[in-house]
């Protein structure tokens, strides 16, 4: 392609909430979700190579389909109030990891990334603001 000479109308997303196909699964709202190995959204869950895709935003139920049949809206931006144990204060800047579809955790090992802790509540909930990896579909 050659550089622009004039104006052009380019299509843009709010990069807020997405809508990814769905893996055989059931996803819930609220439930942290992720990109699997094959490129669908799945529950977020421990394992090598899984690229958090961000907050379910609706109950998608594809688990009698196909992957793709059906697609889920997620939220990719925005700090939420997750749960896990063992917070405390000194992990406000900290990366959050989730370790399934509903718990965070400090640890890296196999978990994929959700996003920094902002906000310390208690020993079990933090608020955690959304980190995109830029390997994530969109």
């Amino acid at each position: 392609m050659a550089v622009l000479t004039d104006s052009v109308n380019v299509e843009e997303k709010d990069g807020v909430l997405i809508d990814s196909p769905v893996a055989v699964d059931i996803i819930y709202r609220g439930a942290m979700v992720m990109y699997n190995a094959a490129g669908f959204l799945a529950p977020a869950l421990t394992g090598a190579g899984n690229v958090f895709a961000g907050i379910a935003e609706e109950e998608v139920d594809n688990s009698l389909g196909a992957a793709g049949d059906k697609s889920c809206k997620h939220k990719v931006e925005g700090s939420y109030l997750l749960t896990g144990a063992g917070f405390a204060q000194t992990d406000v800047g900290s990366s959050a990891y989730a370790s399934d579809d509903q718990t965070i955790t400090l640890t890296s090992t196999n978990n994929p990334l959700v996003g920094q802790i902002v906000q310390f509540v208690s020993a079990t909930q933090v608020w955690v603001k959304l980190e995109r990896n830029p390997a994530a579909a969109a």
